[in-house]
């Protein structure tokens, strides 16, 4: 029996005595004045409807069924409209699936709904909610906010300090995918995406590059222990972890021991990250050129001057995120979808020869002017967003939206995957086209794949940056077929950043007009 399953089970077992423990409480305050005048205030709400509820579990149960969980989010939005609740445990929530109703959220509502839930296991996994992603809206999110976005990843800084990095990974992975065509004519492009995502982050944080000491591996030790670290701490992220809506005196018998395993993962990681500091606080020079300093230079520099804003727990918090994933997967569904739609690969293959030709390979710079490859990415981007659920937010104050009152304390989810196939924006909208994004025919249509409002993410820039490059060197080098002419399964994977539920395998062979600018690599 798996961790949630066990959950369901133990919840279950216990329900019909909790149940009637809540129903004597309840029949103990009848009467009672405030009692009253709570369930007065509640009536006169116009509340959002909601699916049938387990007792006491509410809708826990959503979070173990056999769909994932945006999913199975959409299914009840067809039935019950854009904007309904649900009871999570002890957690009353909100899940919006309409585009018009997600607008008024991040517009109209943004201050309302820029907070962020304290969630127990990422109170534990984000430095007690110091974390950019997860931390309180107010002075101290403000301050991370205006760091990176200044400092750590503006335009200015993505292309002169972060795109020269990211064209010396893609080398490095051509390598790695070149070796795997030549010795069995497959690739499983998760692995090679994911550590190419990897070094990229490791290198940017920390310049980890002269690390590596073995020629046959061009993935750094460093990134190699991050991985590890990444692995173990991503299913305990994002809005399904069950742990999370549990009571209290539940959290505290831990059966399964969920918050051990956190707390072992996270003080490595945050080990990890203390050994990265202290080699770059090391080798930290005088030097202010911010654009060739690795990002804890950069806020090592600001610790200098303000050691009491800028602690090292601040910086682990800010440099010791896991974009990584987020990264990879979309290239990964990129190829899927190019996989099973080969007259699009075609395309795709055409504008680059037209664009580049085969005596080089693609820059950053080349990218921009490709606009069937961008119509790739948005498609890509519209059917298996970043992050399908967002990060959940919170109602910091009472508030409507679509008609329906939002009482203060209520989780937010903003289904990014059902708005981005919503029949009545988009025609066909499960169906593969890039050519909807063609010539601006798209043009006002909500597309929220990195979130949108103040808690949008701040890394996008470097995160498309990294996707084109990445997907345009892969097209541009190789030829790409499936496996035994079968279809390539789509099913996609709960959790944070909805992953494929079986990583694409494919043919590769290097193409032919490419092989003399793979071999001076």
């Amino acid at each position: 029996m798996d961790d949630k399953a066990y959950y369901v089970a133990t919840g279950l077992s216990l329900a019909a005595f909790l149940l009637l423990l809540h129903r004597l409480v309840v029949a103990g305050r009848a009467g009672g004045g405030k009692g009253n005048n709570a369930a007065a205030r509640r009536q006169r709400q116009r509340l959002p409807p909601s699916p049938p509820a387990v007792p006491f579990l509410g809708h826990l149960p959503l979070l173990v069924s056999q769909r994932a969980f945006h999913s199975a989010l959409a299914g009840l939005a067809a039935r019950h409209g854009p904007v309904f609740s649900l009871r999570l445990g002890s957690r009353a929530a909100v899940v919006v699936s309409s585009p018009g109703c997600a607008e008024a959220c991040f517009t109209e509502h943004d201050v309302a709904f820029a907070n962020r839930p304290r969630l127990p296991s990422q109170e534990l996994a984000s430095f007690g909610g110091a974390a950019l992603a997860v931390s309180s809206y107010g002075p101290y999110w403000r301050t991370l906010r205006r760091v990176a976005a200044v400092r750590l990843l503006s335009t200015h800084r993505v292309a002169c300090s972060m795109c020269p990095v990211i064209s010396a990974e893609v080398r490095a992975m051509l390598l790695r995918v070149s070796r795997a065509a030549e010795a069995s004519g497959r690739v499983q492009l998760k692995d090679c995406l994911f550590e190419l995502s990897l070094s990229v982050l490791m290198e940017t944080i920390a310049q980890t590059k002269t690390s590596r000491t073995d020629d046959a591996d061009d993935v750094s030790p460093e990134a190699h222990e991050f991985r590890r670290i990444v692995d173990e701490i991503l299913p305990y992220l994002g809005a399904t972890n069950l742990w999370d809506y549990l009571p209290s005196f539940l959290r505290r018998f831990d059966v399964l021991g969920v918050r051990n395993k956190i707390g072992d993962v996270v003080g490595r990681r945050d080990a990890f990250l203390q050994r990265l500091i202290d080699a770059q606080r090391r080798s930290l020079g005088d030097s202010d050129d911010s654009e060739k300093k690795s990002m804890i230079a950069v806020m090592l520099s600001l610790q200098k001057s303000e050691p009491d804003v800028y602690t090292d727990t601040m910086i682990m918090a800010v440099c010791g995120v896991t974009g990584t994933e987020t990264t990879s997967s979309t290239i990964e569904w990129a190829m899927s979808l190019l996989l099973n739609h080969p007259e699009a690969l075609k395309k795709a293959e055409a504008e680059i020869e037209a664009a580049v030709g085969t005596s080089r390979l693609i820059t950053m710079d080349d990218v921009p002017g490709l606009s069937y490859l961008q119509c790739i990415i948005n498609e890509t981007l519209r059917l298996y967003p970043v992050a399908p659920l967002l990060l959940p937010h919170e109602s910091a104050a009472d508030c409507t939206v679509g008609g329906y009152d939002v009482p203060r304390g209520t989780l937010l989810f903003v289904n990014a995957y059902a708005i981005h196939r919503d029949p009545a924006v988009w025609e066909e909208p499960a169906e593969f086209r890039p050519e909807r994004f063609r010539d601006g025919k798209a043009e006002g249509r909500l597309m929220l794949p990195f979130g949108m409002g103040r808690r949008r993410c701040p890394g996008e820039t470097l995160a498309l940056r990294t996707v084109g490059l990445v997907l345009a060197t892969l097209i541009q080098c190789f030829n790409w077929d499936r496996i035994d002419g079968a279809e390539i399964d789509m099913t996609e994977s709960g959790g944070l950043t909805m992953p494929r539920a079986v990583p694409l395998e494919a043919t590769c062979k290097p193409r032919q007009a490419m092989r003399h600018v793979l071999q001076q690599l």
